[in-house]
């Protein structure tokens, strides 16, 4: 089964991402295949470089192919990102759109439109929002 976790409420990207479900994915021992994980509000720090779980987060994504995404309003409201975002301003040329600033590598950054372009060529079976 292939899933996608969405980090919504307070923390969980600190305490559930990073005292549960990151451990069993370093482990091999979660199961199942994620195949992107979408960022919100103060959730979107724990992929700011340098930050421990980010990092194991981002070396994980790495060697699968996870999709890494924070939202672009949240990541522009907490200074990890720059740009215009495209569906707020539909018209803006590729070249102004929001790019993550200061984060792990792999991060992406974006709307609920482009998670499901980044997700389409790799569909999850369910969408998890914790």
């Amino acid at each position: 089964m292939k899933v996608a976790y969405i980090f919504n409420s307070p923390h969980a990207s600190m305490y559930k991402l990073g005292q549960m479900i990151l451990p069993q994915l370093e482990a091999g021992t979660h199961l199942v295949t994620v195949v992107g994980m979408f960022f919100f509000d103060d959730n979107t720090y724990v992929l700011r470089n340098g930050d421990p779980v980010g990092e194991r987060l981002s070396k994980v994504a790495s060697q699968s192919g996870m999709l890494l995404m924070m939202c672009d309003m949240c990541a522009l409201f907490r200074n990890l990102a720059e740009g215009t975002p495209k569906w707020s301003a539909p018209n803006v040329p590729d070249s102004e759109r929001c790019v993550p600033l200061d984060t792990v590598p792999g991060v992406q950054v974006g709307c609920f439109p482009d998670l499901y372009t980044a997700l389409s060529g790799n569909l999850p079976d369910q969408v998890i929002t914790l």
